[in-house]
Parts: structure tokens; C-alpha cells; sequence
């Protein structure tokens, strides 16, 4: 992981380059005529006259999935480098941006950006060139994971790793005691809240492998008292809220160790998001009925309280069944085609422009890159875009940014470019069988750790920022939200997000999903924009 600036004297060239995953930041752009580069917005931020004008479009990506995609960044004039990308300036800059964001493939007078690892060409390698031994296929994978748990753990300061108790976090936890002279330490935060606390399953997971294990449990002021500082931790607004989470456990891991390693990128590369179970199948289903006819059984759906869905699905093992019934209900509504079905899934303001003003962001801008990908098979397409999307700009970002924040390390061994070589070699069923993910994880963890620790419905890392927003919350959220602001401001539609943030309160639905992006604006704003706010 890094992000580097080189600049070649004898050629006379600037060469900035990010890795090939994107856990590490690169901005660059232009204030007024001057070319700046920086791996934080606040050293762009330091230049001296440089303007905090918005970028709308941006901000509607923000409303769309929750953080802001590369290449752009909140700011005008300011961008972020794609990961696996080289960018070149051939003697003096060009001395103004590009009219579009200039991405993988841009050629701008002296400027030019290409790919020096390109995820697309190695998924499109890997799935052509399928294992068809499932003997050879682990053993190979399992010499991958190893390899690079092994070169990982070099370190000339203390490591630790991240531990959920869940496949990912806890199978790199075992290959680590497997190799390590000494007992790893190993880090997980406790919620008072038993839906969302993992602690018990972690601390088992633990004993087995022998690990020095450390709990922190956090009550719900140690988690709101975070929120604070997001904006200064995260420099663009940022509203995937598992970033509270996240920061409290890097936080305990630094009290003892200065790198973590985590599980991050498990997801994505072998099939452990729900979407990837019934996303295809689903989507089978009901593209069968016709448009018209789904519309009015999506609109049935919605008129059904979030609440109620909750009381109806009670024996479903899963965090906020309603929430996710609307979700499901208003992709399939605004879908012709599984690509549509996708945008539409990982999007919160499925249609920006309703609660924006003054917002001509193209409709699947950043998300066309599913549509060019020469593969068939769905599930594959929706590994393939978040790999490319939604693990560089959401998951890397918000550990990154997390972590650096108290300045611990964090390294994902999941993401050694080979461990996801090896991956994209297996078979669909080697990802996901018999509607569970992650198969060949499974195998290879259950060499070391018993089924029985391991089995259980995907929790995620949250906290119940929809209960504290009606609670705890409401305060500081009203402030935020407050017409009058919202009006002056002339950045969102303050009908749609009163609307929104009546029912969340009133109606027994669920939309801590849709607001907390406006929130995370709004507070941004309050710490980074004051006087200086250019709309």
C-alpha cells in the first residue's frame, strides 16, 4: 500500500501513483494556475488562497453511495488518483483542470494518467483461467494466504490483528498464531447493544487459537462522542457509519500495538455480501414481471412500515429486515436490467437529484464500469464493480482514515495482489454454495478453528445510530437539518429532507441510511466551510 510523488530531474517529469487497491489516499489538482498534490485534503487545503468551492456533482455521488467515488473529491479543481493508476506531468502543468474528471486513460496537454495495474485486465485473467481441481485450488490458495500473512507480519514494531470472530478477521487471526513465535494479540470492541456486539464470538475464536486477546466495550457515549471528529478524520464528508466502530477498535489496538492487520477485501473477493446470494436469483425472478406490474407490487411494499416488516420477519436472523425490504423493493421497482438492479442496490438516494438542487451529475457516472465488463455471469459483475468501487472509496477509505487518525498501521493480506490473483482463478461455486459465501475461506479456517465458532448470519460492524438519531441524537440532528439553514445553504431540498427525517422520527421506517449522509455534509461543512463556504 502507499502513495507516492517522484519527480525525475534529469527528465523533467512529476510521476504520482497510488496502489493497486487504493488503501492509501492521492489528491491532486489546480488552485487558480498552480498544480498541488497531497495524500490529505488538509495540506491542499494549507496552499494560500485556495478555494473551498463544491463540487455538486460530488455531493450527489455522496447521496448516492455514502462517500465520494474517484476521481472526484468534494472540492472543484481537486481530485483523487484512481487506484492502480500513474500520473504524469511532462514538464510544466497544464495550467487549468480538465473540463471531466480525468480518470484511467486521460490525456490532457502534459498531463496524462494510465493504469500500471489494472484490476480489470487480472479479473478478466482469472476468470478465464478457472481452477478445475478444488484439491489444487485450496492448497494453492491456502500457500497464497499464508505468504502473505508471513511477509505482512514484518514489522519492526509491535502487530496485532483486528478479530469479529467472523471468517475473514478470524482466519487471518489463525495463519498469524500459525507463523508467529509468540502469542498475537488480537483486538475487538463490545456493544452494550446485543444485536451489534460480536464481543462473546470473538473472544471464543480467541481462546481456541491461543491469542492475547483484548476487549474493549464501549457504551453509547464512547461511540457518539466520536462523531465530532469525523470531520477532521476523514477530510471529505464520509457517511458509511461504521466508520465510529472502526475508529473505537483501531483505537484499542494502538493503547498496544502500532500495526493491525484485518480482514478487509474478504468480502469482495470471495462472495461474502448477501447481495451475492440472492441478488441474480432474485433479480431472475422478477425481471419475468412486467415493469408495470412490479411497480405496483414495490409501491405495496413501501406502504408497509419499516416496523412492521420487523414484527412480520421476527424469525428472520438479520439486523433491520424492514430497512432492507424497501431497499430490495425500490431496486427492482427502478430496474430494466441486473446492472440497473445493482446501481440501484448499493445506492441510499436511489435518485440524488430528489433531495439536491442544482445537480446534473450523469445518472450512472463512476458505475458504468460493471456495464464494460465481458463476463456473464451477475454475481461475478457485482464482485467485480465493488471490488473496483465499493471497496477503494467506502471499506479502504473509512479503515484507512480510522486507523491513521490515532496512527496505527493497518495492512490486509486478503489484498496481496496474488491472494487476489489466486481468488479470481476460482469457480462461482468455490465462492458461494448451497446460498453461503466464502466456501473456500470456510475450508481453509476450518482447518484451524471449529465450524461450530464460526457459524452464524453476517453481522457487519454497526452501531444504532437510527435509535440514537430519534433519541440522544435528535438535537444535534434538528440543528443540522434545520430549514432555514437547509434553505440558505442552497445545497439540498429542504421539503425532501424534512420529509425524510419526519418519518424516520414518526412513521416506524428506517431511514438513518438517507439522512446520515445529509448529516455528515452538514457537520463537514460546520468544521471545514464556515465563512469560506462558496455554493
Amino acid at each position: 500500500m502507499f502513495a507516492l510523488g517522484l519527480w525525475d530531474r534529469q527528465c523533467q517529469k512529476l510521476h504520482l501513483a497510488r496502489d493497486r487497491f487504493g488503501e492509501k489516499p492521492l489528491y491532486f489538482g489546480w488552485s487558480g494556475q498552480t498544480f498541488l498534490f497531497a495524500s490529505e485534503l488538509k495540506a491542499i487545503d494549507a496552499w494560500p488562497n485556495f478555494t473551498r468551492e463544491i463540487d455538486r456533482d460530488a455531493l450527489a455521488l455522496l447521496m448516492r453511495y455514502l462517500a465520494i467515488p474517484a476521481p472526484r473529491s468534494i472540492f472543484k479543481g481537486i481530485f483523487k488518483l484512481e487506484p492502480g493508476c500513474l500520473l504524469t506531468v511532462a514538464g510544466t502543468p497544464p495550467a487549468q483542470p480538465p473540463r471531466t474528471p480525468p480518470r484511467a486513460g486521460t490525456h490532457y496537454e502534459t498531463l496524462e494518467i494510465r493504469r500500471w495495474w489494472s484490476l480489470p485486465d487480472r479479473f478478466a485473467a482469472g476468470f478465464n483461467n478457472q481452477f478445475a481441481d478444488e484439491t489444487e485450488a485450496l492448497a494453492t490458495l491456502e500457500a497464497g494466504l499464508n505468504e502473505a500473512v508471513a511477509l505482512q507480519l514484518q514489522a519492526d514494531v509491535p502487530l496485532g490483528v483486528f478479530l469479529s470472530g467472523g471468517i475473514d478477521s478470524s482466519l487471518i487471526a489463525a495463519l498469524m498464531q500459525r507463523q508467529s513465535g509468540q502469542r498475537v494479540r488480537s483486538f475487538t470492541v463490545g456493544s452494550e447493544h446485543a444485536e451489534y456486539n460480536e464481543a462473546t464470538h470473538a473472544r471464543a475464536v480467541a481462546d481456541h487459537l491461543g491469542t492475547d486477546h483484548y476487549e474493549l466495550f464501549v457504551s453509547d457515549a464512547d461511540a457518539k462522542a466520536v462523531i465530532p471528529a469525523l470531520p477532521t478524520m476523514y477530510d471529505e464528508p464520509f457517511a458509511d457509519s461504521s466508520q465510529i466502530p472502526t475508529h473505537l477498535v483501531s483505537r484499542a489496538a494502538r493503547q498496544h500495538v502500532t500495526v493491525a492487520l484485518s480482514g478487509d477485501g474478504g468480502d469482495e473477493l470471495f462472495g461474502g455480501y448477501n447481495r451475492y446470494l440472492w441478488g441474480s436469483s432474485l433479480w431472475n425472478k422478477a425481471s419475468r414481471v412486467p415493469f408495470a406490474l412490479r411497480q405496483l407490487m414495490a409501491k405495496s411494499v413501501q406502504r408497509v412500515p419499516g416496523e412492521a416488516w420487523d414484527r412480520l420477519l421476527s424469525g428472520v436472523d438479520a439486523r433491520h429486515v424492514g430497512y432492507k425490504v424497501h431497499k430490495v423493493s425500490n431496486a427492482i421497482v427502478g430496474a430494466r436490467t441486473f446492472d440497473d438492479f445493482y446501481r440501484h442496490l448499493i445506492s441510499e438516494w436511489r435518485t440524488p437529484d430528489l433531495v439536491l438542487r442544482q445537480s446534473g451529475i450523469a445518472a450512472h457516472e463512476d458505475h458504468d464500469v460493471i456495464s464494460t465488463l465481458a463476463c456473464a455471469d451477475p454475481t461475478a459483475r457485482m464482485m467485480f464493480a465493488d471490488a473496483m468501487l465499493y471497496l477503494p472509496n467506502d471499506i479502504l477509505c473509512k479503515v484507512d482514515r480510522a486507523a491513521m487518525a490515532i496512527s496505527l498501521e493497518t495492512r490486509a493480506p486478503f489484498l496481496d495482489h496474488r491472494v487476489a490473483e489466486i481468488a479470481w482463478r476460482l469457480p462461482m461455486h468455490m465462492r458461494i454454495r448451497r446460498r453461503t459465501g466464502k466456501w473456500a475461506l470456510r475450508e481453509i479456517l476450518y482447518r484451524h478453528v471449529p465450524q461450530t465458532l464460526i457459524e452464524r448470519p453476517k453481522a457487519g460492524f454497526g452501531i444504532p445510530i437510527d435509535a440514537w438519531l430519534r433519541g440522544p441524537l435528535r438535537e444535534w440532528a434538528e440543528m443540522l437539518l434545520d430549514d432555514r439553514r437547509i434553505r440558505a445553504e442552497g445545497y439540498f431540498n429542504p421539503e425532501q429532507v424534512r420529509a425524510a427525517w419526519t418519518t424516520h422520527l414518526k412513521d416506524g421506517q428506517n431511514l438513518m441510511q438517507r439522512l446520515w449522509p445529509i448529516l455528515m455534509f452538514q457537520a463537514w461543512q460546520d468544521h471545514w466551510l464556515g465563512d469560506r463556504a462558496i455554493s
